[in-house]
């Protein structure tokens, strides 16, 4: 491990919180985002800080206050406003009382805090109040939960550690483990630690810097224990190369995901769909392709704090023939179906124990284990299946680490398991809530770096969507990725494109199927133009047109509709169509000719893909100028022919576009994206349909 304490930063730090929170809690969260900084320590969300203070109330009283991270806070960019205070004297008084329920807790730690507004604080919250310490750390650090999770573990532990780090059962986290450390704290009260098995670590000390550099010692002290101990050589027993298994990952990929879709109980959005994302590298290879990856696998998980993004337990399933699709997908339906029928026993059984309703998850798989592939996890967003992949990715490293010191993992109760993965208290981590419309689905945008492309991708990623931006390679699409990526991250991907050639589009589609799983929304907005008269028009310019608004949007549907069939959840079909198709203009044929027949192509699609659940639909804007500084490509090429046949200059064209419809209205590209979202998140039972966006055009009829 690595101390990264400065002292310079810190001092920075609580600087930059001068006059807004006390000194105390600013160099709290300094040393908290140091742990969190280290994926060793602690993943998303995962363990919790706390540092004692005085806190003036409104009647200039200073009371005795705890402040603890949220729960589910992530402490890698916690400031001092992500730690909750309450009134430590009164939450002290709880050391007294025998047994507390999760609700009764909440609703004392809610009715107990500073700020009304502030979120609900961390579970381990009692364990900070009842420890007489000034900073406290709590981590689940990799080297002490391989140390944590096997037989003898106390000994071990002792020994990697010292005699003055004190040991703990497990207990379910909460009130019951706060009294089991204040128990064993009051009987060895001058050790320097405690080791909470099958869990993680604490430390503490007078200072932020104090506190954490124990926790670095510590941890750093079981990381040599370990190195010391490993006894059998790590040997490579890959038989399949992460190139070849991202080849089968890719082949697989939509036909897994549709498997793990579930029944949403809706008629217009039937499933319930998922993200998925591999881990696909040498060292997962080796996990899943040896003996030992199948024994240790099917275990209980490290620690429980994550068994809420992860279920109890995995999905192993064995080699699969990738010579034949039928009997894949075959394979892995039954291997899916009978993981969902254990789990459905696994529920009702302990369900009946606690005796009590429950708020119950799906039986799908979170983290699916596949023999020359690797290892696939899946969420509702790429977020949630990038943090089950990464405590995959732990269990993995811990679990191999403990059979390479040639001992047996040794996890906790299913009892416990089911009690953690079932608690209320946890399941508000998740903010199911308020997921997005369109928060399980994936979109491709073609000619995505354009005016209208951009304010498209925009709209669906508000809505929570993952969007891919397609385009020619080049600055305007690498611009608008940059742009994008700031506000939406993983969400967002940018992938070069030529709609005109098939190979350019289904390697496109590869790279979105490799990077979440399969294709859903598929916006056909990819178009040019030019500005000739019949007589004058070369054909070779009108051939031109023909390969990108003809050609490529029958390609582009093309492939979505092999995808939407290879996947069997339906989709989404939205083509950028104009109000030229129902209004053509002179001079403007070859565009209006190329569209007519682009918003022919997709209405015929509409009839032949409903079968499979594939809604096709159209949006015909009337002339869009820009989206914010972007300017449409379209306008860039036809606008000065457009102003000079006119006499306009640039805003005098804007004004009589604007001034030709019957609203009077300016069309932007934002107008035209909140219709794609109309049709994405499937308002009406409806395909086959345009919706002009154009301020009513009287002559750009039927309507």
């Amino acid at each position: 491990m690595i101390n990264r304490w400065s002292d310079a930063d810190a001092e920075e730090f609580a600087a930059d919180y001068d006059g807004k929170c006390g000194r105390a809690l600013a160099l709290r969260a300094y040393s908290a985002r140091l742990l969190g900084a280290d994926r060793r320590l602690v993943l998303h969300g995962g363990g919790n800080t706390s540092v004692k203070d005085k806190h003036r109330n409104i009647l200039g009283e200073a009371i005795e206050a705890v402040f603890v991270k949220a729960s589910g806070a992530d402490i890698a960019e916690i400031g001092p406003e992500g730690h909750v205070g309450l009134d430590l004297n009164y939450l002290r008084e709880f050391a007294a009382i025998e047994a507390m329920s999760d609700e009764a807790m909440i609703n004392e730690f809610r009715t107990h805090m500073f700020s009304s507004n502030a979120p609900t604080p961390s579970v381990e919250t009692l364990l900070h109040v009842f420890l007489p310490f000034k900073y406290i750390d709590h981590t689940h650090a990799d080297a002490i939960l391989t140390l944590a999770n096997q037989a003898d573990s106390e000994k071990l532990i002792k020994e990697a550690l010292g005699p003055d780090v004190l040991t703990v059962e497990y207990q379910t986290p909460g009130f019951k483990l706060a009294k089991a450390v204040l128990a064993a704290f009051n009987k060895r009260r001058h050790c320097k630690a405690i080791v909470l098995l099958h869990h993680g670590i604490v430390t503490w000390g007078d200072t932020a810097r104090d506190s954490y550099g124990l926790m670095i010692e510590l941890v750093t002290a079981a990381e040599q224990f370990i190195k010391k101990h490993t006894a059998i050589q790590p040997k490579r027993h890959v038989s399949t190369s992460p190139d070849e298994a991202r080849r089968r990952y890719i082949k697989i990929a939509p036909i897994l995901r549709g498997l793990l879709a579930g029944a949403s109980g809706s008629e217009d959005s039937p499933f319930n769909r998922v993200i998925i994302k591999p881990l696909i590298d040498s060292d997962t290879l080796d996990y899943t392709d040896c003996g030992i990856g199948r024994e240790t696998a099917l275990t209980p998980p490290v620690t429980s704090d994550y068994l809420i993004r992860t279920k109890a337990y995995p999905l192993w399933i064995d080699a699969l023939n990738y010579d034949d699709m039928d009997v894949l997908r075959a394979q892995l339906s039954s291997a899916i179906g009978d993981y969902k029928m254990r789990y459905e026993e696994y529920l009702t059984t302990h369900a009946q124990k606690m005796g009590g309703e429950i708020s119950r998850f799906d039986s799908i798989p979170r983290v699916l284990y596949i023999e020359g592939i690797g290892v696939v996890c899946s969420g509702r967003d790429i977020e949630s299946a990038t943090i089950a992949a990464d405590i995959t990715s732990q269990s993995i490293e811990i679990k191999s680490a403990i059979a390479a010191m040639g001992r047996d993992y040794e996890g906790i109760s299913e009892e416990d398991i089911f009690a953690m993965e079932y608690r209320t208290y946890q399941h508000a981590k998740l903010g199911v809530s308020d997921e997005p419309p369109l928060a399980r689905e994936t979109a491709i945008i073609t000619g995505a770096a354009g005016a209208i492309g951009s304010a498209i991708a925009r709209e669906l990623l508000l809505n929570g969507c993952h969007v891919a931006v397609t385009d020619l390679p080049g600055q305007r699409l690498d611009s608008l990725y940059e742009e994008l990526h700031i506000q939406f991250g993983l969400r967002v991907m940018a992938v070069p494109m030529d709609v005109t050639d098939p190979v350019s589009v289904s390697g496109a589609c590869g790279k979105v199927v490799e990077r979440w799983g399969g294709l859903d929304i598929v916006i056909v907005n990819a178009g040019i133009a030019m500005v000739a008269s019949l007589s004058e028009m070369s054909i070779e310019a009108f051939r031109k047109l023909e390969r990108v608004n003809i050609d490529g949007t029958l390609i582009v549907i093309a492939e979505a509709a092999r995808h939407f069939a290879f996947q069997r959840t339906g989709g989404d079909i939205i083509l950028i169509s104009t109000k030229n198709v129902f209004s053509p203009s002179a001079n403007f044929g070859a565009y209006s000719v190329t569209k007519a027949a682009a918003h022919q192509v997709a209405r015929i699609a509409s009839l032949e893909l409903a079968g499979i659940g594939v809604r096709v639909n159209m949006v015909a804007p009337d002339g869009v100028f820009s989206d914010g500084a972007r300017r449409s490509g379209l306008w860039e090429e036809i606008g000065p022919d457009r102003m000079r046949a006119r006499g306009l200059d640039e805003k005098g064209l804007e004004d009589y576009y604007k001034g030709r419809n019957l609203l009077k209205s300016r069309v932007t590209a934002s107008h035209v994206a909140r219709a794609v979202l109309f049709f994405a998140a499937r308002q009406t039972p409806t395909t086959g349909a345009t919706i002009p966006v154009d301020g009513g055009l009287p002559d750009a009829v039927p309507r």
